[in-house]
């Protein structure tokens, strides 16, 4: 009992500084953990070593997040992106809603590999120039990124796909099929989310109104001045040098040839060479980039000690426990019901093992003595789920997301929250209508 108490005082004491914005991640990650873990009961050792465990997993990705935040950075110092910025937005001209339903296209499709970390680095960095020249908030990017992704996860290659077919002792190709009418559903909604944050962008927010300046002699509208010192890093004339790099560097992620983060690592030194040989401008970049990248990272690592304590402790058994056992007998019934229409706030807080090796079994076997499959619950509570991997504080390809883009953590999770749990809630309502619950 003390285990779910100390657990859920955790996760409420967590979200609530997040939210509210009283500290910085970092700070709340490694103290709020450590603290209720003493208060369970465990030892100094017994805490060193969920530590020690939580660090481990998250190690690797903050080196990735280290060299790929400032790969990204560096291409975009020398100007890779700014012909493909300059092409879109003539094409859109001031359309928002185009940008929108283009970046939610890209994201669907980017996320045919299953591989959140590369989906953002795939994205984000080619679509957020051609937010800021159209003056659209990069809030918008990360939602519509994170819709898409969390639609094309269902395919069987995904992550929480594949866990729940694991809890319920199938392959991930035959629970995938029973969620085909779900995913097409889910890209239907994605495309409608896009046009309606876009039109709510351009009416409340400014969007696509590009800054421009008037040239008082001409009386022509001229694009406000770049930086000098900006303009002296670009490098126009290696521009196909350095996509030809990125897209190579794309495909050996994609190939899975070397470890992530070493690939990352390899083109942090290709960009340097390549658009800056000299070595003071090397480490010019280096430092210009190195605030985000270990703003980035400290996080990363920082949520590592939370996932050890959760993962390793068995506080997560011990709250998922109590919260199950209070739901009365007529409601029950429903169980299923209930969990996929709040599959999206567990999800948030609940890293995805913890989700679909704590809470689905314990879920499923409580259903099964009210009469709901193992599969209706499996589906039900995937949804939901899926939709939440952008906005979660437990998953790693969240922080690349608001690193790359420069937003606050609870900005993001609020400005996404409610159009990703409408898309989770249209998908499930659909499931519904055609007879799957």
């Amino acid at each position: 009992m003390l285990m779910a108490v100390s657990g859920f005082l955790m996760l409420a004491t967590i979200m609530y500084f997040l939210f509210r914005g009283r500290t910085i991640p970092v700070v709340v990650f490694i103290t709020v953990p450590v603290l209720a873990a003493f208060l369970a009961g465990f030892s100094v050792e017994e805490v060193v070593s969920f530590i020690q465990f939580g660090i481990k997993k998250t190690s690797k990705m903050a080196v990735l997040f280290i060299f790929s935040v400032t790969f990204f950075g560096i291409m975009s110092d020398a100007g890779m992106f700014d012909g493909l910025v300059n092409k879109l937005v003539s094409k859109a001209g001031t359309n928002v809603v185009a940008v929108a339903v283009a970046t939610a296209i890209i994201g669907i499709f980017s996320h045919l590999d299953g591989a959140t970390v590369t989906t953002v680095l795939v994205t984000v960095p080619a679509m957020l120039p051609v937010y800021q020249k159209l003056n659209i908030r990069p809030h918008l990017l990360l939602l519509i990124v994170g819709c898409g992704m969390g639609v094309m996860n269902l395919l069987p290659w995904g992550g929480p796909v594949a866990r729940a077919a694991v809890v319920l002792g199938t392959d991930p190709t035959t629970l995938w099929r029973h969620m085909i009418p779900l995913q097409i559903m889910g890209i239907f909604a994605t495309l409608g989310l896009a046009v309606v944050m876009a039109i709510h962008e351009k009416k409340y927010h400014n969007a696509g109104r590009i800054d421009l300046v008037v040239n008082e002699a001409s009386g022509e509208l001229e694009a406000k001045a770049e930086n000098e010192e900006a303009l002296k890093l670009k490098r126009y004339d290696r521009t196909w040098v350095n996509l030809g790099m990125t897209v190579i560097l794309l495909g050996v992620l994609l190939a899975d040839i070397f470890p992530t983060y070493f690939t990352f690592m390899i083109g942090v030194c290709a960009a340097l060479l390549v658009n800056y040989p000299d070595v003071q401008e090397q480490k010019r970049r280096m430092k210009a980039h190195a605030p985000a990248a270990l703003d980035v990272a400290s996080v990363m690592l920082a949520a590592g000690i939370m996932v050890g304590i959760l993962g390793k402790s068995g506080m997560l058994e011990a709250m998922t426990v109590p919260l199950l056992e209070v739901i009365p007998g007529p409601i029950a019934h429903f169980l299923h019901i209930i969990m996929g229409i709040i599959a999206l706030p567990l999800g948030t807080m609940l890293g995805t093992d913890s989700y679909f090796y704590g809470l689905l079994p314990l879920a499923i076997k409580v259903g099964e003595n009210y009469g709901i499959t193992g599969l209706t619950m499996a589906i039900a509570m995937t949804v939901g789920k899926n939709l939440s991997l952008l906005i979660s504080p437990l998953v790693p390809a969240t922080y690349l997301g608001i690193g790359l883009t420069n937003i606050e953590l609870k900005d993001h999770i609020r400005y996404s929250f409610f159009g990703l749990w409408a898309v989770g809630l249209i998908m499930f309502a659909f499931a519904w209508v055609i007879g799957m619950f």
